[in-house]
């Protein structure tokens, strides 16, 4: 081993926001907390999931590679249905894409991520 994974980092416009829809999305807190810079977990000591301000920001497209997506994160629920309401309420919105098992979803800056169901 090299290491160990200390975060995901997600280029973003605006960190405080787009934390606080991961915060509610995932059950997460904050662990940093910088105007440039925000992390959530689910404790100090574990992975994050960070997200830095880029200036000028591009959005990812979906689907397409002009703008590519570069990295999307999977949330596992039990009820893709009642996980759709939610995060539709949070301010997310469905592609249109999907299938029985998962449905891909852009958060509030136009990052794909995907519901998923087994």
């Amino acid at each position: 081993m090299i290491g160990t994974w200390q975060a995901m980092v997600i280029d973003c416009e605006d960190p405080d926001a787009l934390a606080g829809f991961y915060e509610q999305l995932l059950g997460m807190v904050r662990i940093d907390n910088e105007p440039d810079w925000v992390s959530i977990g689910d404790a100090p000591d574990h992975p994050a999931l960070a997200f830095q301000a880029v200036s000028p920001y591009v959005a990812p497209q979906w689907p397409g590679h002009v703008h590519p997506q570069q990295a999307h994160i999977d949330v596992k629920v039990k009820d893709l249905d009642l996980a759709e309401e939610q995060v539709l309420h949070l301010g997310a919105r469905w592609t249109g894409e999907g299938s029985k098992t998962f449905r891909v979803y852009l958060d509030p800056q136009d990052h794909p991520f995907c519901l998923v169901s087994w």
